[in-house]
C-alpha cells in the first residue's frame, strides 16, 4: 500500500509539473516575453515646436530602428514639472536608456537621480543635466558662440552696438553666450540690450519689439540670437518696425527654416552656427547602449559645429 501511495503521489507531481510548463508555454506564445525583452529608449526634449528637436526625435527613431528598439519621444514644452513627469513615466515603463534634453540643467537633477536609482542609464543630449547622468553628448556650444562672435566682430570691424537675445537656463545656452561674449569683449563692441527670448520665435519677436522701442533707429548694428527660431523672430520684429537695413542677425542651429530665410533676397539673417541634431542623438543612443552593457564611456562628447553664412549656404548639407 505504501509503495502504491508513493507511485500515486509521484504521478500527481508529474502531472502538475506538466500543467505548469504548458501554462508558461502559453504565456510565451502570447508574445508577453518578447515584449519584455524588446529594447525601449525614452527621449524627452525641450519642445517639438522647434525643428531642431524634431530632427533629434527622427535621429533617435532611426537609431532605434537599427537596434530593433521601441523609441518613446516626449515634448516637455520647456516645463520642468512636465519633463520630470515624463522621466517618471519612462521609469514606470522600464525603458532601457533615457536620453535627456534638459529644460533646466539643475532643476532636473531629482528626476535623473530617480532614474539612476532604478538602474536606467541617463544620457544628457545637447545640454548638461545634474543628478548623475552617465554621459553628456552635445554640440560644442562654446565654439558655436565663438564662431558667431568672430563673424560679428569681423563684419563690424570690431566696433558697434549689438543686442543679445538669450534663452532658457540650460548649459547649451550659457555656453553659447560665454563663447560669444569672450570673443567680443576684446573688441570695441558694446551690448546695448540682453533679453531672454526663451528659445522660441514668438517670445523673441516680442522682446525684440521692446528692444527696438527702447533703442532709436540707427543705434543697433547686429543681433546675436542663441538659436534660429529666435533669429527668425528678431527678423520679423525688424521688418515690422521698418528697420530692415539697420542691422544683421546671427543665430545658432543651421535649421531648415533659417537656411530658407537666409536664401531669400534681402534677408537680414547673415549667419548661423550649424549643429547636427540627428547625429548628436544617434551618438547618444550608442553611448547609452554601451553604458547599459557595462562598458566605460567618456563623460563628455562634443560634436563640432560649422558657421554657415549667406555666402556658403549653397555648400551646406543641412539636417
Amino acid at each position: 500500500m505504501k509503495k502504491l501511495l508513493v507511485l500515486v503521489l509521484m504521478s500527481v507531481i508529474v502531472l502538475m509539473s506538466g500543467c505548469s510548463s504548458a501554462s508558461e508555454s502559453s504565456n510565451d506564445s502570447t508574445g508577453q516575453g518578447n515584449s519584455d525583452d524588446k529594447l525601449k529608449i525614452g527621449l524627452t526634449v525641450g519642445t517639438l515646436a522647434n525643428p531642431f528637436f524634431v530632427a533629434m526625435g527622427k535621429g533617435a527613431e532611426e537609431a532605434g530602428k537599427e537596434l530593433g528598439a521601441e523609441v518613446l519621444v516626449e515634448s516637455a514644452e520647456y516645463d520642468l514639472a512636465k519633463q520630470t513627469s515624463q522621466i517618471e513615466n519612462f521609469i514606470t515603463k522600464k525603458v532601457d536608456v533615457i536620453l535627456l534634453n534638459a529644460v533646466d540643467t539643475k532643476g532636473i537633477a531629482a528626476a535623473v537621480l530617480q532614474a539612476k536609482e532604478a538602474g536606467i542609464p541617463v544620457i544628457a543630449v545637447d545640454t548638461n543635466a545634474e543628478g548623475g547622468v552617465d554621459a553628456t553628448v552635445t554640440s560644442d556650444n562654446y565654439q558655436a558662440g565663438q564662431l558667431a562672435g568672430e563673424y560679428v566682430v569681423e563684419q563690424l570691424n570690431g566696433k558697434g552696438n549689438i543686442v543679445i537675445i538669450d534663452g532658457p537656463p540650460v548649459s547649451a545656452v550659457t555656453d553659447r553666450i560665454k563663447g560669444f561674449e569672450d570673443v567680443i569683449k576684446e573688441s570695441g563692441i558694446k551690448v546695448v540690450a540682453k533679453q531672454n527670448g526663451e528659445g522660441n520665435r514668438e517670445k523673441a519677436l516680442s522682446v525684440m519689439e521692446s528692444v527696438l522701442q527702447a533703442n532709436p533707429a540707427g543705434s543697433i548694428d547686429a543681433v546675436f540670437a542663441i538659436n534660429d527660431p529666435e533669429a527668425i523672430g528678431v527678423e520679423i520684429a525688424q521688418e515690422q518696425a521698418g528697420r530692415k537695413d539697420e542691422f544683421f542677425i546671427v543665430g545658432v542651429d543651421g535649421a531648415p527654416e533659417v537656411t530658407e530665410a537666409m536664401a531669400k533676397e534681402g534677408s537680414s539673417i547673415m549667419a548661423t552656427s550649424a549643429q547636427s541634431p540627428s547625429e548628436m542623438v544617434k551618438k547618444a543612443v550608442e553611448i547609452g547602449m554601451k553604458v547599459k552593457n557595462g562598458e566605460d564611456v567618456e563623460e563628455l562628447i562634443k560634436v563640432p559645429v560649422d558657421l554657415v553664412t549667406q555666402d556658403t549656404l549653397d555648400s551646406y548639407k543641412g539636417w
